[in-house]
């Protein structure tokens, strides 16, 4: 069997054109929209109906995975002061599911998981579905606004340089210091819900 691989991408406020011309270049077959609310007043194109239409036109098949995979759950098991934790995201049996989903359907298609935001590193794509699918062994890359790819890998390297975790430290691990730089991004990018 083939390893897995799946992209990540950001539609963020590109074109139509634009955003196809990206996963085209990669080969994208098959795109997981991630977004637990999948319209956007800013860009309507990437309104769930019109991008799915879009990526039929063009032979991308769509999914929508936001229930199963998206930020802003239902879930009020995954908040902590109002705030959702993605560890306990995480181990939900819907997330459980998505990742099962993106998994067996990366055997046989190439999936971009896409959300929103351009940057992967402030999106729950990277630092949440991302990190979960690599602990599983499937191989993750991010597809930039410019059409360059970062693998995981890299990725969270410059998640650590972000906060000066990077150099190596007599008493953390490169792991415990990859894990504060997560949990210091997740505190900066997890949903807040306007209930609490």
């Amino acid at each position: 069997m083939t390893a897995s691989k799946l992209f990540t991408v950001g539609h963020s406020t590109h074109s139509i054109s634009g955003f196809l011309s990206l996963l085209q270049k990669h080969g994208v077959t098959a795109v997981a929209d991630v977004r637990s609310v999948p319209v956007s007043r800013f860009t309507p194109r990437f309104n769930r109906y019109a991008i799915e239409r879009s990526l039929r036109d063009s032979d991308i098949k769509y999914v929508f995975l936001g229930k199963e995979l998206g930020a802003r759950t239902q879930d009020l098991t995954c908040y902590v002061d109002g705030r959702v934790r993605y560890d306990l995201l995480a181990r939900t049996p819907d997330f459980v599911t998505g990742v099962e989903r993106l998994r067996k359907g990366s055997q046989s298609e190439r999936i971009a998981v896409m959300c929103a935001e351009q940057e992967p590193l402030d999106c729950h794509r990277c630092v949440l579905v991302a990190r979960v699918l690599d602990e599983h062994g499937i191989a993750v890359e991010h597809i930039h606004g410019d059409g360059h790819i970062e693998d995981h890998e890299a990725a969270m390297r410059r998640l650590m340089a972000k906060f000066g975790l990077d150099r190596e430290d007599l008493f953390r691990t490169s792991a415990m210091r990859l894990q504060e730089a997560l949990e210091r991004q997740e505190r900066r990018i997890a949903y807040v819900s306007e209930d609490r």
